[in-house]
């Protein structure tokens, strides 16, 4: 198909504004799926993303609309809504020249609804504003408009009303893509350039590549090179998603679609590549994607040691079809050998996890999440740390740095004082109110990362009565009194149960740190000590006594010395199990981290 007929677009919006319903809607119209088919939020695909009801991965899908007696082809992606996934969202915005901004006609602008638009505006996209949910009983649709074009900065007197679950308006939606959007610009004939935007594995054909052809035209049979990864490969087939892979002949410039290779091998295939082809290589490569910086990390150990090298296939499926996704191998004595893996978030960590133990079916041990820090050390060196286990003796360190988030809340005006009050019990550094009306404002603090990721969400939700949204992005480092807190249960030192604190707030963690472990690791036939240390200071101990055998139960009456002769035995044999025995400590123990960092 021409260029001149093409049109690419993504679907950007805040969680739950309809997106994906939106998404089915062009596909209904377009005759992709029928009617049965749109109740079911096709394109949202994974177990994980039907469970929770929220999209997780970008999804692209190419339909056929006829327009004023043309056939016009609109490539869309069907994009996350949640801030730990708006990697996703950048990546699809660079395989795009529009974006449809979808804004609800009730809740209006939330936070994720600027972080889109302005991630949009900075890739130099042609941005459609939809006020989408239209048919509610309650709308503020002169009110959104307005804060469209206070907060984001677009002009909304041309701003799209639609219902995305009953319909309305779809049609002025594709008039308004095939007339706004700008076509793709690109040479049939010049030497192949395509972008490899995503890839995923598929267990009888290998590899399959997502790719935006820029230049030039792919066809199949051709044969191909990586330019990043430098590997040829034949190819076996190319093809589209109507919503489902369907076989083409050739892909052009401004289509997007699929490869077929056959390649087994994970490792030749990344996100941001750029494919040519062998006999007429392109000179210069795609500038491909900035790399996503991991922010939070935790360990995974398979609770069978047998499933080491399972997990380990698994993970690489994993960061094949998740480019923000890392990990490495490592130890720990505790629960034997596992990974070190990076996530941009918890609810990232939360579905990786949970895509590996349902899709997967791996059974997992997972330590408490920490976030990176930066240790300056006397030489005047800076080391990035990851993991507790990891930061020197006190002696060594020069200074101790955390990373710092500037984050951005929209809550109701009634609420602004209780976000304060929060934010101030987690160190938060005041920067700015602004009006965005009558009922809502918006409050940007500076926030330490760590006292962000692990229960903010929830407390604002809580605080805000819902109505309340975030939105962060690390800004830095920043110097901060912060010590390593040390577990020990029975006198060894469990690593994987260490955590990174500030001083000030070391001795409470401590304390319902080692008094949740007691609520979670069972009794045993010996008595067992928690302690919870700073260096080699205790600040925090609980003894979990002794499962007790009554052995005097059958002594009834008689002589006190039997008695006595049976404790005694027991107590003997108790101080040797002491001696040798093994603490069996529960995967929720190792959560119970950040359970005691939401008690406190």
């Amino acid at each position: 198909m021409k260029p001149e007929f093409i049109r690419n677009f993504s679907i950007i919006a805040h969680i739950d504004h309809g997106k994906s319903t939106l998404s089915d809607q062009l596909l209904l119209k377009s005759g992709a799926i029928t009617e049965r088919e749109f109740h079911g939020q096709i394109l949202d695909d994974l177990d994980v993303e039907r469970e929770r009801g929220i999209t997780v991965k970008a999804r692209a899908v190419a339909i056929h609309c006829q327009y004023q007696g043309q056939t016009y082809e609109l490539n869309f992606i069907d994009t996350p809504g949640h801030v730990d996934f708006h990697y996703e969202v950048s990546r699809s915005l660079a395989a795009c020249e529009g974006a449809l901004l979808v804004v609800d006609a009730f809740q209006g602008v939330q936070a994720q609804t600027v972080a889109n638009a302005y991630a949009a505006i900075e890739a130099n996209l042609e941005i459609i504003p939809v006020i989408n949910k239209i048919d509610l009983p309650v709308t503020r649709i002169p009110e959104v408009k307005e804060e469209i074009e206070n907060v984001v900065g677009l002009d909304a007197s041309s701003a799209l009303e639609v219902s995305a679950k009953s319909g309305i308006g779809i049609e002025e939606c594709i008039a308004a893509i095939i007339e706004r959007i700008p076509a793709p610009k690109g040479d049939p004939n010049a030497p192949l350039k395509a972008l490899v935007f995503d890839s995923k594995y598929d267990h009888y054909r290998g590899v399959i590549t997502y790719i935006r052809v820029m230049e030039g035209t792919l066809r199949k049979r051709d044969r191909i090179r990586f330019m990043r990864g430098g590997t040829v490969h034949d190819v076996i087939e190319v093809g589209q998603f109507r919503p489902h892979m369907q076989e083409t002949e050739q892909l052009g410039p401004g289509q997007a679609g699929y490869v077929v290779t056959g390649v087994k091998v994970l490792g030749n295939i990344h996100v941001g590549d750029t494919i040519t082809l062998q006999a007429e290589p392109a000179a210069q490569a795609l500038p491909g994607y900035k790399q996503p910086k991991q922010m939070v990390f935790c360990g995974m150990y398979p609770i069978d040691a047998t499933d080491f090298e399972k997990l380990r296939d698994e993970l690489d499926k994993m960061a094949l079809n998740d480019a923000a996704f890392s990990f490495t191998p490592e130890t720990s004595d505790a629960l034997g050998f596992g990974f070190r893996c990076g996530f941009l978030g918890m609810l990232h960590m939360e579905i990786i996890q949970q895509r590996l133990e349902d899709e997967a079916d791996v059974d997992l041990i997972q330590t408490a999440p920490n976030v990176t820090y930066e240790i300056v050390r006397r030489g005047g060196t800076v080391q990035q740390i990851d993991n507790p286990v990891d930061v020197p003796d006190a002696g060594e360190i020069e200074e101790f740095r955390e990373p710092i988030a500037k984050v951005n809340f929209i809550v109701p005006s009634t609420n602004i004082g209780t976000i304060m009050q929060l934010c101030e019990e987690r160190r938060g550094i005041y920067r700015s109110t602004e009006y965005l009306g009558p009922d809502r404002a918006q409050l940007t603090y500076e926030l330490p990362l760590a006292e962000i990721i692990f229960d903010m969400h929830d407390k604002l939700k809580s605080a805000t009565r819902g109505y309340g949204t975030m939105d962060y992005e690390v800004i830095g480092f920043r110097a901060a009194d912060l010590v390593k807190l040390d577990v020990l249960v029975k006198g060894t030192l469990v690593e994987a149960l260490a955590t990174i604190v500030h001083r000030s707030m070391a001795d409470r963690r401590g304390r319902a740190l080692v008094k949740k472990l007691k609520e979670e690791i069972p009794k045993h036939q010996f008595e067992v000590a928690l302690q919870a240390a700073i260096g080699a200071r205790v600040i925090a101990r609980e003894t979990i006594s002794a499962l007790r055998k009554n052995v005097t139960a059958k002594c009834y009456g008689g002589d006190i010395t039997r008695k006595r002769k049976l404790l005694s035995k027991q107590k003997e044999g108790k101080k040797r199990m002491k001696q040798f025995g093994q603490v069996e400590i529960p995967q929720k123990a190792f959560l119970s981290v950040l359970e005691a960092g939401k008690d406190e």
